[in-house]
């Protein structure tokens, strides 16, 4: 969406939106992702983050998705060791922006918020042997040329198939809540799981499953290879996508997401399914309950 001599703010009025409401978005099968925000606030978040942090946060994703054990002090140690200067708190904050949380097992918990809810873990030792059994959630940060985005994916872990998928220039829910109502607008799983941030332990994202007589699980407390198969994706999202490219705004991110997607479920053959593509193993799904 856009046109380069129209403003944001009148293409809202000719289409009758709210500029906050903007949003792209995708379910599979075809179609992009994302929530948006303002232009002044996506310009104003830009201007809190200057280019040398821009550039340490690409810096500090690329190690994360190396050594998923760093901490602040071992990201702050290896990016002296690279020739910045850097202290830990600045480190640990722009860890923090990115949403990157270290996997080893913490007594403090991520949220805290008295409304949120936290469920057990249902899948240790759990048999995935079927489509539709159990979908997973996560969000990772995708850095842009200038700026960055966050994106939310849900997964099939038996197909490994992307169900829907949703970028956002903030963290709120909003963008998580769109990707699920799309997914449960396609199929509904028997477990969904996710890990304990703010955005899934919140009732507006929880309850929609729970109303659907959906089980909910909850990685343990730090502990990212719960959800191991999304982990996975974010690696070869990365690696084989994001990385390669350099995206230069958030409709390229977008645009090119939606390529990768459409690629990675009905193109890319994957070992794990003795090299077939995730839509085929994914379309011999039962009929959705």
């Amino acid at each position: 969406m856009g046109h380069k001599e129209i403003s944001i703010s009148r293409q809202c009025e000719l289409l009758n939106l709210c500029r906050s409401s903007l949003y792209y978005s995708f379910q599979g099968g075809g179609g992009h992702g994302g929530h948006g925000e303002s232009r002044g606030s996506r310009e104003s978040r830009k201007s809190r983050e200057s280019s040398l942090n821009l550039e340490l946060m690409k810096r500090i994703d690329r190690k994360y998705l190396e050594h998923p054990f760093y901490g602040s002090r071992k990201v702050t140690a290896w990016l002296k060791d690279q020739g910045y200067s850097v202290n830990r708190k600045r480190v640990s904050r722009l860890m923090n922006v990115m949403d990157i949380h270290v996997i080893y097992p913490r007594k403090k918990r991520r949220c805290a918020h008295p409304d949120h809810r936290v469920f057990p873990y249902l899948l240790k030792g759990t048999d995935i042997n079927r489509v539709n059994q159990v979908w997973s959630t996560d969000i990772t940060y995708i850095p842009m040329r200038k700026g960055f985005v966050y994106l939310a994916a849900i997964m099939d872990w038996y197909s490994r198939y992307v169900v829907s998928w949703e970028v956002s220039v903030t963290l709120e829910m909003e963008f998580c809540i769109s990707a699920l109502a799309r997914a449960l607008s396609t199929a509904e799983p028997e477990i969904f799981n996710s890990d304990q941030g703010v955005q899934f332990t919140s009732p507006a994202f929880y309850q929609p499953l729970l109303d659907r007589g959906i089980a909910v699980s909850m990685d343990g407390r730090g502990r990212a290879f719960d959800n191991i198969f999304i982990e996975r994706l974010w690696r070869s999202v990365k690696q084989e996508e994001v990385y390669l490219k350099g995206y230069s705004d958030v409709p390229e991110a977008v645009s090119e997401l939606g390529r990768y997607f459409d690629f990675y479920n009905n193109e890319r053959h994957h070992q794990a399914l003795g090299y077939k593509k995730p839509v085929e193993i994914y379309s011999q799904k039962e009929v959705s309950r």
